[in-house]
C-alpha cells in the first residue's frame, strides 16, 4: 500500500499571456532558466502585439511558483498584467524552450 507521501503529485498546464515591457529585457531567457530549475516543461514566444505567451506544464505546486515569477520578470521587465487560464494537462513537452 503506498503511503500518501508517495502519490503522484498533481500536474497541470497553465496558459499565460504577459504583458508590459516584458521584450527586448531577457523576459524569455529568464523565464526558461527559472523552469528549468521548477522542473516545468513548455514554450515561450514573443507576439506581435509585444505581449509573451507561455504554455507551461509541471506539477501543481512548481507551476504555482513558475506563475508568480511571470508576475515580476526579471529585474529589466516591468509586467503590468499576466492572464493566466488552466488547461487540462497534456504532457506534450519534453522541456521548456524560447519559440
Amino acid at each position: 500500500m503506498l503511503s500518501s507521501s508517495s502519490k503522484t503529485p498533481a500536474m497541470k498546464r497553465l496558459h499565460l499571456s504577459i504583458t508590459g515591457l516584458v521584450q527586448g529585457v531577457f523576459f524569455r531567457k529568464n523565464i526558461v532558466e527559472r523552469a528549468e530549475q521548477l522542473g516545468v516543461s513548455g514554450f515561450a514566444k514573443n507576439c506581435a502585439d509585444g505581449s509573451v505567451e507561455v504554455v507551461a506544464e509541471g506539477a501543481a505546486d512548481k507551476l504555482e511558483k513558475f506563475a508568480q515569477y511571470c508576475k515580476t520578470g526579471p529585474t529589466l521587465a516591468k509586467v503590468s498584467r499576466v492572464d493566466v487560464v488552466e488547461e487540462e494537462f497534456e504532457n506534450e513537452f519534453d522541456s521548456f524552450f524560447m519559440k
